[in-house]
């Protein structure tokens, strides 16, 4: 892994109208020797994080067929009171790209308990 990418994500609800400030993200990266917490961060008044620099696999990796995915991939996931927790897995970061991830927020009932949204990214044939 020579090359690194840069993931930017943006916390909101209400179909992208408002921001949601102080969600706790986490991100996650799987690698060859496993899984790795890459950062820490909360979202700022803005619902976005500071960019994140992930390790990725070097450019050339994406320029010869047969080669192994030409991306790391990751999971993020995203917490808040009053919120369900939100589990995005298979993230794909590609080497010298600005990634953006949008993560919805869905408000919390009180009748729904500790509820979790799981999306899953289906890989890219490439």
């Amino acid at each position: 892994m020579a090359d690194t990418g840069t993931l930017i994500v943006r916390v909101f609800t209400s179909r992208g109208e408002l921001p949601v400030r102080d969600a706790s993200i986490s991100v996650v990266r799987h690698g060859s020797g496993g899984t790795d917490l890459v950062t820490l961060q909360t979202s700022g008044r803005s619902g976005t994080t500071s960019p994140i620099t992930i390790p990725s696999p070097a450019l050339e990796t994406s320029q010869t067929p047969d080669r192994s995915n030409p991306y790391a991939l990751c999971d993020i996931w995203v917490e808040r009171a009053g919120y369900h927790l939100l589990v995005i897995h298979g993230v794909q970061i590609f080497p010298g790209i600005i990634s953006y991830q949008d993560l919805p927020l869905i408000p919390q009932s009180p009748v729904d308990g500790m509820a979790v949204d799981e999306v899953d990214i289906t890989p890219q044939e490439l």
